[in-house]
């Protein structure tokens, strides 16, 4: 598949079949979130693959993502990324790496919800045992999706691109 063509068609999916997760898919994933790019290519994420379903409940703030066999949880050392000019680059780090993970899912058929900053991080790190000064950046469920979302409206590039000034 080309690149644009996957990107186009990716979509946010909130019901899931209760298929699971193959293995060999759930690596695929997992690799191509672990070749992101990073700030000075410090690698500051980490990974939790939770599948216990009490555990899936107990994260998701959204029941609808419980509801998916898989849920990866996104975390960030932020003293193993970098910080310059008042920005702290983990978030970015973090970011890039999901945005592979989501995109690799996409293409192995499989479907994805990103959910940053809908969720309470005490809980989630009490539940998964996630040490002090380490972040929770972001989750996303993981399976086969229950549904067919339509496209979603996007701006011209027009709207949103200029050269050599605003």
């Amino acid at each position: 598949m080309e690149f644009l063509e996957l990107v186009r068609k990716r979509r946010s999916i909130r019901r899931y079949k209760s298929d699971p997760v193959p293995q060999k898919k759930l690596e695929y994933v997992l690799e191509a979130a672990r070749l992101a790019p990073s700030w000075g290519n410090r690698q500051c994420w980490r990974f939790i693959v939770v599948t216990d379903p009490a555990k899936r409940k107990a994260i998701a703030t959204r029941e609808w993502a419980a509801e998916a066999p898989v849920i990866i949880v996104g975390c960030a050392h932020p003293e193993l990324s970098g910080s310059r000019f008042n920005q702290q680059y983990y978030m970015l780090d973090m970011g890039i790496a999901m945005e592979h993970l989501i995109l690799a899912a996409a293409e192995q058929g499989l479907g994805t919800c990103w959910i940053g900053g809908q969720f309470d991080e005490e809980a989630v790190k009490q539940a998964l045992g996630i040490p002090e000064g380490v972040r929770v950046v972001a989750l996303t469920p993981l399976g086969y999706p229950a549904e067919t979302p339509g496209p979603k409206g996007r701006k011209d590039l027009r709207e949103i691109v200029s050269y050599d000034k605003w």
